[in-house]
């Protein structure tokens, strides 16, 4: 059974960081590029940030660019999100997810969808 399993959310003051695990079991995906998403109460879920394969590139949305970090270790079959200058427009339960085609951006392109982590973000 292909599992992929988010940790590391929680409650944080705005300009507080976190550190978001997604650990894959069942299957190894050191050849699928990764995906990290959010979705707000009421909102779509929207692209975060993904990373390729090897990890030698990492893609991000406007509003997390310079603040948030994709890694991944394949040893591990595990993908992390570095979260730092935390805002209260972050809070949203976030998920990884494991690319299967297409464009990064769109939850269209992945096949493996993680049940999410919720971090929320006081002022």
């Amino acid at each position: 059974q292909v599992q992929l399993v988010e940790s590391g959310g929680g409650l944080v003051q705005a300009g507080g960081s976190l550190t978001l695990s997604c650990a894959a079991s069942g299957r190894t995906f050191s050849n699928n590029a990764m995906g990290w998403f959010r979705q707000a109460p009421g909102k779509e879920r929207l692209f975060v940030a993904a990373i390729s394969w090897s990890g030698g590139s990492t893609y991000y949305a406007d509003s997390v660019k310079g603040r948030f970090t994709c890694s991944r270790d394949n040893a591990k079959n595990s993908v992390y999100l570095q979260m730092n200058n935390l805002k209260p427009e972050d809070t949203a339960v976030y998920y990884c997810a494991a690319h299967y085609s297409g464009s990064y951006y769109y939850p269209s392109a992945y096949n493996y969808w993680g049940q999410g982590t919720q971090v929320t973000v006081s002022s």
